[in-house]
Order: structure tokens, then sequence, then C-alpha cells
């Protein structure tokens, strides 16, 4: 099982790379959020460069099945966030069609 790491772990990791405090850090991420979170409200997308984005988009209305009984069910139509990975991360992290990585390359 993969273990995660956590927000201390991040925190920690990026204050040692940057050379500035966990306080100091801990600040910035708390700002990337909310300054992520002002951006996707007002504009619909917020970029993180190198990184991705964060998208609104709107769900259609659609009919779905309730587990339980199989009977169909009205799924209203609905604004949510997703997370589009950049392709350079998308081919960084996973192997191409010929079994290397992007930075084996």
């Amino acid at each position: 099982m993969a273990v995660r790491m956590t927000q201390t772990q991040l925190v920690r990791a990026l204050a040692e790379s940057c050379e500035l405090s966990n306080k100091v850090a801990r600040q910035f991420l708390e700002n990337l959020a909310a300054t992520a979170i002002k951006e996707v409200k007002k504009n619909g997308i917020f970029v993180v460069p190198g990184l991705g984005r964060l998208v609104r988009v709107e769900r259609k209305a659609r009919t779905g099945r309730n587990p339980a009984t199989g009977e169909a069910i009205n799924i209203p139509a609905k604004r949510v966030v997703r997370f589009r990975v950049a392709k350079a991360v998308k081919e960084a992290i996973m192997a191409t069609s010929k079994g290397k990585t992007a930075a084996a390359r």
C-alpha cells in the first residue's frame, strides 16, 4: 500500500528546498490554496504552471440508477471542479509506449 505525503511533510520539504522556515512555507501553501479558490470562483480556471490547472465545469443533468434498488433516478445538473494534469507531468510520471519515462530520454 502506498503511503501519501502529509501536509506537514510537504511543508517541511518545501521549506528545505527553498531554504525557508516551516511557518513561511505553510503560509505559502495556504495563500496558494486561497488564491486558487478565489480565481476558480471568479474566472472558472486556475493554472499552476508546470503542474496543471483547476477548472470549473458544468455537468449536464442525467439519469442514473439507485444501486440498491435498480430504480432510475434523475441526477440534476451541477458545477464541479476538476484538476487537469499538465502533459509534461503525465509524461514525466507515466511510462511512454516504448517503456521509457520522459526523464530518461
